[in-house]
């Protein structure tokens, strides 16, 4: 018998996780627990559309479903918090960066490939770009040790590549352009 994903259940335990001594382990193994059975999270969030769909928001957690569009580049960007990021459909490949020492720029530290059932904890100084190498949808369940609106974080974005204020407009422009060009092939 194939689990039924329960948002209310899941967004409870991801709750009960930030009384416990290690609140980011707990986390992934919720995290863990959930996309251990994909179809059923697939099934309880699909999305016709790439984006980001606020699941719960609270001064010390938020839950995103976040769907990327077959291609989709979303340029370098940091949280200032934990996050911990599970697929429960597709690919998400992370790619890692630093500061540079000296200058406005960043220097690449690695990536990561996510596939379905795959779970990564990210720490509170994680930079990172965020690809969909594949031609179909990715989602993902992603959890923050904070408030993801109201934190104050930077972005990476084309064409100058220099650090800036995240602004959230032109993220949903990168979405908004990823989903004219799936629905149109």
């Amino acid at each position: 018998m194939v689990a039924v994903f329960d948002l209310d259940d899941f967004i409870q335990s991801c709750r009960d996780c930030l009384d416990e001594t290690e609140p980011r382990r707990a986390i992934r193994e919720t995290v863990a627990r959930a996309v251990s059975e994909p179809a059923s999270v697939r099934h309880a969030l699909r999305s016709e559309q790439a984006g980001i769909t606020f699941l719960h928001r609270a001064d010390d957690l938020t839950i995103l479903h976040v769907v990327w569009a077959p291609g989709m580049v979303l340029f370098p960007h940091d949280h200032r918090m934990w996050a911990c990021i599970g697929i429960h459909d597709g690919r998400e490949d992370n790619q890692f960066f630093r500061r540079a020492e000296h200058g406005a720029g960043l220097v690449d530290s690695g990536g990561k490939r996510l596939d379905e059932s795959d779970v990564v904890l990210l720490g509170d100084d994680t930079i990172h770009s965020v690809t969909n190498p594949l031609g179909a949808p990715t989602g993902a369940i992603h959890v923050y040790g904070g408030d993801f609106v109201a934190q104050p974080r930077s972005q990476w974005a084309p064409p100058e590549q220099i650090e800036q204020p995240y602004e959230a407009e032109q993220v949903n422009r990168v979405f908004a352009d990823a989903n004219a060009a799936w629905h149109t092939t």
